[in-house]
């Protein structure tokens, strides 16, 4: 297939700069004083985390929009520490103190990382504005970080987040399908590239969930919710490659993950209700 359109290039450049991600590591948002009897929550993760692509924002990206946010005051919850922060990666999460927001008061934490540890903007770049070759190799490349190297990182980050919340209930939302296939080509993406990058993010997701079971975590599915949604369709709940927030979710796209934990949680107890 040829590729020759100017504005791909153009629209290429703007998702790489925004896949890339805002790197730096901000304070906690605090949501106010411990003491009451509802349940402690505390938000990490990235930018999907954070709430990127719908501004306006607070340190690290984090919006209103964000699932934790939206969350606060439903189940008894009272969000804490939303210390969510784009561009965080597995290690960058602990080195960047988010995991100082958890303790033993914490009751619930919602998480969403990894993304950003597998290059992944790398392989949408790859296929948006490369090659069929280079589309088909990038992809190959992302899913192999996913299968081979993601379970160790995912395994330590878990086991940190364990540590540090001792008696919290973990929660652990993962990643959308970005395009949908069904409605054809997308810049120079066709719908067979479009499909080999949904595949790889099953596999994230598969990774992710096998993680969050081997820890004890609660995975939460936001792909379902999404479907028939992606980039490319006629109502996407993913922003485009010329928006800044490039290929996260739109206002309706967080209010999907929303409702996906929402569903997820059961009843949740303040930790002096378990003892």
């Amino acid at each position: 297939m040829k590729r020759t359109m100017r504005t791909t290039r153009s629209a290429v450049l703007a998702v790489t700069a925004a896949l890339v991600l805002v790197g730096s590591l901000g304070s906690a948002a605090s949501a106010g004083p411990r003491g009451d009897s509802r349940v402690v929550y505390d938000a990490l993760g990235d930018s999907y985390a954070s709430g990127y692509g719908v501004p306006p924002y607070a340190e690290c990206g984090r919006s209103q929009s964000a699932y934790a946010v939206q969350l606060d005051g439903r189940h008894r919850l009272r969000l804490d520490d939303f210390v969510a922060c784009a561009g965080a990666t597995t290690t960058s999460l602990v080195a960047g103190g988010q995991l100082a927001a958890l303790d033993a008061d914490t009751d619930l934490v919602t998480l969403t990382i990894g993304g950003n540890d597998i290059g992944w903007s790398s392989a949408v770049v790859a296929c948006l504005g490369g090659t069929d070759a280079q589309c088909t190799g990038t992809v190959a490349v992302v899913d192999a970080r996913i299968t081979t190297q993601l379970p160790a990182l995912l395994d330590a980050v878990y086991a940190q987040v364990r540590t540090a919340a001792p008696d919290a209930e973990v929660v652990v939302a993962g990643y959308p399908r970005l395009f949908s296939p069904e409605y054809g080509d997308y810049l120079a993406a066709s719908a067979a590239e479009q499909t080999a990058l949904n595949a790889a993010a099953d596999t994230l997701d598969a990774v992710i969930a096998a993680a969050a079971d081997r820890a004890g975590f609660q995975f939460v599915d936001v792909r379902t919710r999404f479907d028939g949604h992606g980039v490319n369709s006629p109502d996407p709940w993913i922003l485009g490659p010329s928006d800044p927030g490039a290929f996260h979710p739109t206002v309706q796209g967080y209010k999907a993950y929303t409702a996906a934990v929402n569903s997820a949680l059961g009843p949740l107890k303040h930790r002096c209700d378990r003892h």
